[in-house]
């Protein structure tokens, strides 16, 4: 798979965490396309960054292209 993130969101990934788990792998195809998404994985694989890393992906889009508004985008629960 390449790397769908945006260099500066891939380049923090990389550094702070290395390479991704194997849960992170399989789980990233389906959240670029837009699917429901289930990745059932131990505790401390990766699954919460799996998915959240996509909504930080879209802030430091929206932030480089001068379209981050001052108001909540992600809902975390």
């Amino acid at each position: 798979m390449a790397i769908p993130f945006h260099p500066v969101v891939w380049r923090w990934f990389s550094r702070r965490f290395g390479n991704p788990t194997p849960p992170q792998e399989l789980g990233w195809e389906s959240i670029a396309q837009g699917k429901d998404t289930l990745i059932a994985a131990p505790t401390g694989s990766g699954k919460t960054l799996a998915a959240f890393l996509w909504s930080i992906d879209r802030l430091v889009r929206r932030a480089i292209a001068g379209g981050l508004e001052e108001k909540s985008s992600v809902l975390y629960i």
